[in-house]
C-alpha cells in the first residue's frame, strides 16, 4: 500500500510540475551543388541539430531525385539545417555556407552540372538582410570570380528519398570516391583560398 501511495504521489507531481518547454529551434535553407556534401559538412557544425537533404524552389509538388535531376521541375538540390539560435547564429551558418560553395559558378557546382546543382540561399523576409550582408562580405572574400549565387525567397521544402539521406555516413567509401573525384575540395581552395 505504502508503495502504491508513493507512486500516486510521485505522479501527482509530475503533472502539477511546468512541462520543460522544448528548445527554440530555427531552420535555413541552402542549396550548394551534391546534397550529400552539404548534408556532411553542415552536419559537424556546433549548434546544428539536424541536417536533411531535399529539393526546393520548383514548381513540382513532391518531386523525387529523378524529377529533379531531369531539369525540368525547376529545384534545386539543397539541404534544410535544423538549429538551436541559442548556440548558433544564422550569420555563422552563413559564413559557413560560403566556405561550402563555389558562388562564382552558376551552372552547377564542380562535376555536377545544370541548374538542379546551382547555389543558392533560400531566405525567410527576417533572413534576408543578414543574408545579403553575408554575401556581400563573401563576395569580398572571393580569391576568383565574382559573386553569382542568389539569394531567394523561402520556398516548399521537399525532403529527399530515404536512400540519399545521411549518404556519407552509411556510404563512406562511395562518398569519398565521389568527392575527391567530383574536384570540390580543390576548387573550394581555389575559390576561398588555402
Amino acid at each position: 500500500m505504502r508503495r502504491l501511495i508513493i507512486l500516486i504521489a510521485a505522479a501527482l507531481a509530475m503533472l502539477a510540475a511546468p512541462a520543460l518547454a522544448a528548445p527554440k529551434t530555427e531552420t535555413a535553407v541552402f542549396a550548394g551543388g551534391c546534397f550529400w556534401c552539404m548534408e556532411h559538412d553542415m552536419q559537424g557544425v556546433p549548434g546544428v541539430l539536424k541536417v536533411e537533404s531535399g529539393y526546393t524552389g520548383g514548381h513540382l509538388k513532391n518531386p523525387t531525385y529523378r524529377d529533379v535531376t531531369s531539369e525540368t521541375s525547376g529545384h534545386y538540390e539543397a539541404v534544410r539545417v535544423t538549429y538551436d539560435p541559442a548556440k548558433l547564429d544564422y550569420g555563422f551558418l552563413l559564413y559557413r555556407y560560403w566556405k561550402l560553395v563555389d558562388p562564382t559558378d552558376d551552372g552547377g557546382q564542380f562535376c555536377d552540372r545544370g541548374p538542379s546543382y546551382r547555389p543558392a540561399v533560400f531566405v525567410t523576409p527576417a533572413q534576408r538582410p543578414i543574408a545579403e550582408k553575408s554575401r556581400a562580405d563573401a563576395a569580398k572574400r572571393l580569391k576568383t570570380g565574382t559573386m553569382k549565387a542568389p539569394i531567394l525567397p523561402l520556398a516548399t521544402f521537399y525532403p529527399a528519398e530515404e536512400y540519399h539521406r545521411d549518404y556519407a555516413k552509411r556510404n563512406k567509401l562511395n562518398y569519398m570516391a565521389y568527392r575527391t573525384g567530383c574536384g570540390r575540395d580543390a576548387r573550394l581552395k581555389q575559390v576561398w583560398g588555402g
